[in-house]
């Protein structure tokens, strides 16, 4: 199958789109956006690849489900599009990083910035219906994306894995902790946020792993 999708990613993920499972779910989510709004809008459901080439990938942060209200998904996990007010959640990430390491908190919701830098921003579900949460979970969204985390934490050293909250925890509990970071805390939801998440220090700990291992670290 031919994917529309940046060419190092396509390199290493074709024996994933050639599988049967993906061809089922690329009827699923065609059929989806043509009978209802869906999102990301479908230019933007690779979002997090494109910007975020195999090779310039330093952080992972991985998220569940792309926000399912107007306006506000754009292929990137926590992110929203300019104008949109922040979720919950982004304003609690945003607080978190204003807490560790003094960065003001953005007027700008729009996480691209991070995706340039190296940060994959993926959810494990790359669409979702309107108003639905969870809507397209259990298609094969999820298989796809453990086989990304996989082949970075097989391909590559010295990345740094954030994982917020139990669903994130499980899908990279194979991940290699003598190759790579992995730092976990509670999810920046409003329900767990002060649970663990605050004071967490993940991004002034990303960074120090980075600069250690001689990587540009990320201006969050």
């Amino acid at each position: 199958m031919n994917v529309q999708i940046e060419e190092s990613w396509k390199q290493r993920l074709q024996t994933e789109f050639d599988k049967p499972y993906f061809e089922a779910l690329t009827s699923f989510v065609r059929e989806e956006y043509g009978k209802g709004r869906c999102y990301p809008p479908g230019k933007l459901i690779f979002n997090a690849f494109n910007l975020c080439p195999f090779d310039q990938v330093k952080v992972v942060l991985i998220g569940q489900d792309p926000y399912h209200e107007p306006g506000q998904a754009m292929g990137l996990c926590f992110s929203v599009n300019d104008g949109i007010l922040f979720p919950p959640s982004l304003q609690n990430i945003f607080k978190e990083i204003a807490d560790d390491i003094g960065t003001p908190i953005p007027t700008s919701g729009d996480l691209t910035r991070w995706a340039k830098q190296g940060v994959m921003l993926l959810n494990a579900t790359l669409t979702v219906r309107e108003h639905q949460a969870g809507s397209h979970q259990g298609r094969g969204w999820e298989t796809f994306t453990d086989a990304v985390i996989q082949t970075l934490a097989r391909e590559r050293e010295h990345l740094v894995f954030i994982l917020w909250g139990s669903y994130a925890q499980k899908k990279g509990a194979f991940i290699d902790k003598s190759k790579h970071l992995i730092l976990t805390s509670a999810h920046p939801s409003p329900l767990s946020a002060y649970r663990g998440f605050f004071g967490n220090k993940h991004f002034s700990q990303a960074n120090a792993y980075l600069q250690a291992n001689g990587i540009e670290p990320i201006h969050w």
